[in-house]
C-alpha cells in the first residue's frame, strides 16, 4: 500500500515547490470511481481529462481497466488530516504511467484553491524521489490555460505543440506536449 505524502520540500532551482500542506495521496480504489463519473458529467469534460482514452459515459469497466494498467500509479488525493480515514471525501484524482503524468483532476467544489498545483507537486516529488524517475512527460490542451500555467510554474517545458488533433462538439482542440527534467539529472 502506498503511504500519503505531505511533506514540504525547499524548492531548489529546476525543481517543484513544496507541496501545499493539507494535501496527501492515497491509492485509487473501486469506490472512487463513482466521485470521477460526478466529477466528469460531459463528453467534453472527459476528453479534457483523459484525451481520447475513454469513451463517453465513463463506467467502471473503463475505470477499474485503468487502474489496472501494467506501470501505471494511480491515486486519490484527499485532505492531509484525513488521509488515513477511509471515508474521507476525495478532493482529487492523478496518474502516472511510466514517466507519463496524466489525468489530473481537482473537485469541482475543491477547484480555486491551490490543490492543482499542490496535487502535481506530490506527483513530481514521488516521481523524482521514490521512483527515481529521470523525467515527467504530459499533455495539455492549448485551451486549458489554468493548467498551462499550473504546468509551467512548475518547471514543465513545452517540446511539442500538435494542432487541431481532437475535434470535440465541432471545435479541432490543439494538445501541448510538456517535459520537466529530474533536478537530479
Amino acid at each position: 500500500m502506498t503511504t500519503p505524502t505531505t511533506g514540504p520540500t525547499p524548492p531548489t532551482p529546476g525543481s517543484a515547490p513544496a507541496p501545499a500542506p493539507g494535501v496527501a495521496l492515497r491509492p485509487f480504489r473501486p469506490e472512487d470511481h463513482a466521485l470521477l463519473r460526478e466529477w466528469i458529467t460531459t463528453e467534453a469534460e472527459l476528453v479534457t481529462w483523459a484525451g481520447n482514452s475513454f469513451r463517453w459515459p465513463l463506467d467502471d469497466a473503463q475505470l477499474d481497466a485503468y487502474a489496472a494498467e501494467p506501470g501505471r500509479h494511480v491515486w486519490t488525493a484527499v485532505p492531509a488530516h484525513t488521509a488515513h480515514d477511509p471515508e474521507a471525501r476525495p478532493i482529487g484524482h492523478v496518474s502516472l504511467g511510466g514517466t507519463r503524468l496524466g489525468r489530473v483532476l481537482i473537485a469541482p467544489e475543491a477547484r480555486g484553491q491551490g490543490l492543482g498545483g499542490a496535487l502535481v507537486s506530490l506527483v513530481i516529488e514521488r516521481a523524482f524521489g521514490e521512483l527515481a524517475l529521470p523525467s515527467l512527460g504530459l499533455g495539455v490542451w492549448a485551451h486549458n490555460t489554468p493548467a498551462l500555467r499550473i504546468y509551467e510554474k512548475l518547471g514543465f517545458r513545452t517540446e511539442e505543440i500538435l494542432a487541431d488533433v481532437e475535434e470535440v462538439d465541432g471545435v479541432p482542440w490543439t494538445a501541448v506536449q510538456m517535459r520537466l527534467a529530474s533536478p537530479a539529472r
